[in-house]
């Protein structure tokens, strides 16, 4: 079996990493452990060296999102296979060797997700592959999400649009041609401008659903907040801009500004987030002001507790 780098972002959870640490336990086969603390109040890192001493722990002093964390990871990574993971994640047994299995079998594969279920209700489904994103809306669908899971979609690897940023396996060759993932989206949609290049490399994006990984979601941003209103909004507008032809640009632009905007405005005032809607306003202009390159992120990240 080819060797895995397990890769995992810390943010001031130490207890839900530990938690993933532990179910890695179960795990067979020639795999590293590494884990980024990426800017936590504590150094977490120095105090877990001794308790786990086969991990390799790497500190940033800076919040450097989701994409800059498992950047790190990704440079210090030695596997032939590379498995980022969300530190509320739970392994479940072969999760891990299911996917090699797979990889192995398909070298055109690039990247590569299992099923993923909900750790708080484990018999419903969150993730069993993407659908194509409509660049006009810049939507698409997650298969089975929130369905009942009674096997509708077991036994399947076959070709997605997209894997889930909350864990997939990527091919080290793949990342070389294609590069490490944007750090300007910093949180949200990240993982599928990276698999738009990894594509564009000559690799293919699959989803294995024998392998099966449970995720305690949202974590943490939390299901409402002004940081993820931000992200959500600026990298939608951000990933149309990086990846959509010229024509679905501006059908999406017009889109967004006249129908998603306005309708976002009247779901804050119905729900009293009046606060939400000077955020959408900056996520906006953000795309009008910046490159699609800047490293601006237009928010205050390293304040965030």
């Amino acid at each position: 079996m080819k060797k895995v780098s397990i890769i995992t972002v810390n943010f001031n959870q130490p207890k839900v990493t530990e938690e993933l640490l532990q179910s890695i336990q179960i795990t067979t086969g020639a795999i590293e452990i590494i884990v980024i603390d990426n800017g936590s109040r504590a150094d977490i890192p120095t105090t877990w060296q001794s308790k786990y001493p086969s991990v390799k722990f790497i500190r940033s002093e800076k919040n450097l999102g989701f994409a800059g964390g498992n950047n790190l990871g990704i440079k210090a990574a030695t596997g032939d296979y590379l498995f980022l993971v969300n530190n509320d994640t739970e392994f479940t047994p072969d999760l891990v060797e299911k996917l090699v299995e797979v990889m192995d079998a398909n070298p055109a594969i690039g990247m590569i997700s299992p099923k993923i279920n909900y750790y708080s209700d484990k018999g419903i489904i969150q993730y069993a592959g993407y659908t194509q994103m409509n660049y006009y809306t810049c939507r698409n669908v997650c298969i089975g999400l929130h369905e009942k899971d009674t096997g509708q979609y077991d036994h399947i690897s076959a070709l997605t649009a997209y894997c889930h940023g909350a864990a997939m396996m990527v091919r080290k060759e793949a990342i070389e041609k294609a590069g490490l993932m944007n750090e300007n989206f910093f949180l949200y949609y990240e993982e599928m401008d990276w698999a738009e290049h990894i594509k564009r490399a000559g690799y293919q994006a699959w989803v294995c659903t024998d392998a099966l990984i449970y995720h305690k979601e949202s974590i943490s941003v939390g299901k409402k907040s002004k940081l993820k209103e931000y992200f959500m909004n600026r990298n939608r507008i951000l990933f149309i801009r990086r990846n959509a032809p010229f024509f679905n640009k501006i059908i999406f632009f017009v889109y967004f500004n006249l129908l998603v905007a306005p309708r976002n405005i009247i779901t804050y005032l119905k729900a009293k987030n009046f606060n939400f809607i000077p955020i959408l306003f900056n996520a906006i202009w953000w795309n009008f002001t910046h490159g699609k390159n800047s490293n601006d992120l237009g928010y205050p990240v390293n304040t965030i507790i």
